[in-house]
């Protein structure tokens, strides 16, 4: 009963936030570097935000740092949505959202170094979920998979997380996937949705490698950071800025150029990343080998893939 409370809370939370949207006029127009065609309402990710603040106000004030962290990362990323912000403040809320979450990991009692480490694969996973949101259901689904893994891992295999705060995640996910997940989007995450989402997938992984001292749970990140990686790589390969908005990656070729609809391409991606992890859980014991395995294997599709149909890209 709590949790279907929540979930209806969020509902009408949503909602209501559509109102305000559309009276403040914040939508997203495609243009040229879209994969969409319709003026949809941006940010109705802000939902998970205020899934983790539930969480929050009714569970005893848990995790007030990484709280305090999200609230950050969201408000400099809604702004954005709104009017574009300068890189150098939205790096300024980053990094001041990264410092408090890793001193809610207690990560300040390791080595310089560790905190440098985490500093930069944080970052560029943050990034990367942010860049991997361009089509209908992609970023909802794929989070829906990841917090349904983490549920599972905290029961089955070692309780690194209040459970709690992965399922109110995951009725937050939900509610939104109600908008967003079809063909024709009713809103978009915007970047205070993506950007949100990978923070709270990032406390949550962040804090089961550090219960397991095993850093191949990143497994949970690896198609989208394959992905991600391997298409910086290729646009590096054609000299372009890879700070600029573009529509390379697989994800997008798939959508664009084959005209996959963006509900099936989602799936896929899910269903990859959700094959991947059943494999791992049951090939823990050699994590790391699988992990490496994993990476090969995603690569040498990815190129495959490039080569057969990026030429359709090309042409457009």
């Amino acid at each position: 009963m709590y949790y279907l409370i929540i979930l209806v809370l969020l509902f009408l939370a949503e909602l209501f936030y559509f109102r305000i949207a559309d009276k403040c006029n914040i939508i997203d127009k495609p243009n040229e570097r879209s994969s969409h065609t319709r003026i949809t309402l941006r940010g109705g990710g802000i939902i998970f935000y205020f899934g983790a603040l539930v969480f929050f106000l009714t569970n005893s004030f848990e995790y007030p740092w990484f709280i305090l962290a999200l609230t950050l990362i969201t408000f400099i990323s809604f702004v954005d949505d709104i009017r574009s912000t300068s890189q150098g403040l939205r790096l300024a809320f980053h990094f001041a959202a990264m410092a408090l979450m890793f001193y809610q990991w207690g990560l300040f009692s390791l080595p310089w170094w560790t905190i440098l480490v985490a500093l930069i694969v944080c970052t560029g996973i943050i990034n990367a979920y942010n860049f991997m949101d361009g089509i209908n259901g992609i970023t909802g689904g794929y989070s829906l998979i990841i917090l349904g893994t983490l549920a599972y891992i905290n029961i089955k295999i070692d309780f690194f997380a209040d459970q709690r705060l992965i399922l109110i995640m995951l009725c937050a996910v939900l509610v939104f996937n109600f908008f967003n997940f079809r063909k024709r989007a009713r809103c978009f995450a915007g970047d205070v949705g993506s950007v949100s989402m990978a923070f709270v997938i990032l406390f949550l992984i962040g804090k089961l490698i550090i219960k397991t001292e095993n850093f191949s749970w990143v497994i949970l990140l690896v198609v989208y950071g394959v992905d991600s990686v391997l298409t910086i790589i290729h646009r590096l390969l054609l000299h372009e800025n890879i700070g600029l908005p573009h529509r390379k990656h697989l994800y997008q070729i798939m959508a664009n150029e084959l005209e996959v609809s963006h509900v099936m391409v989602s799936l896929i991606y899910m269903a990859v990343q959700l094959g991947i992890i059943i494999g791992y859980i049951n090939c823990y014991a050699y994590g790391y080998t699988y992990l490496v395995g994993s990476i090969i294997l995603l690569s040498v599709i990815y190129i495959w893939f490039m080569k057969k149909y990026f030429s359709l890209h090309l042409r457009k």
